[in-house]
């Protein structure tokens, strides 16, 4: 088992199947949408590390512990130009439970809303992702049964939560390190990947 102790650049995961609703405008309520952006103790799809490496993801509880109050974005697609919702604005609410992280978005009255209402009523866009970075010491990367598995146990940022139309599961996407298990006679890459680390600083500059 390895414990990573750099921190990682912006990772983003997609649910397949979140259970995303829509709730339309109501007595004088703007419409909502809410739904899971992650949830514990769920293997990942099969992901692919900097060095084409696969392996399996599994969020843990307490891996989102005071981040909730943080400033952060619903998205849509995760790009920055379009904005539904800011947890500083009260646009926004997030939440944890047993199942994992849930949040809930009031729709703002603009083109890309309205849009994405449509969508969501007509069951065209079902997914929700979120987009964060592993704490130093956050991970931790172990063998099981010829699989490799990645328990991230401690997020350090929870940058968006986004409705999606696409899992952003592409493997430039799926891991900034590559996993590494201890003991294993193959060497794995420890550094932190460079093209991940520059789309980092990008998002950040395009956020702020």
């Amino acid at each position: 088992m390895t414990r990573s102790n750099v921190e990682c650049a912006v990772e983003r995961r997609t649910l397949e199947a979140s259970g995303i609703e829509f709730r339309a405008a109501q007595e004088g309520k703007p419409a909502m949408v809410h739904g899971y952006a992650a949830l514990f103790n769920t293997p990942s799809r099969l992901l692919r590390d900097s060095q084409g490496k696969a392996y399996v993801e599994v969020i843990k509880p307490g891996a989102f512990d005071g981040l909730l109050e943080g400033d952060v974005r619903c998205l849509v697609n995760h790009e920055p130009s379009l904005v539904l919702g800011r947890t500083t604005a009260g646009t926004l609410r997030l939440s944890v439970d047993e199942r994992g992280l849930a949040y809930e978005c009031d729709l703002p009255d603009t083109a890309c809303a309205k849009d994405l209402a449509v969508s969501l009523k007509r069951g065209d866009v079902t997914q929700s992702s979120f987009a964060f970075n592993v704490a130093a010491g956050g991970a931790v990367v172990r063998r099981e049964g010829g699989q490799i598995i990645r328990e991230v146990r401690k997020c350090s940022r929870l940058t968006d939560v986004s409705v999606v139309t696409y899992p952003a599961y592409d493997d430039t996407e799926a891991s900034c390190r590559s996993v590494e298990v201890e003991g294993d006679a193959e060497p794995r890459a420890t550094d932190e990947c460079p093209s991940c680390a520059a789309a980092a600083r990008q998002r950040a500059a395009e956020l702020n």
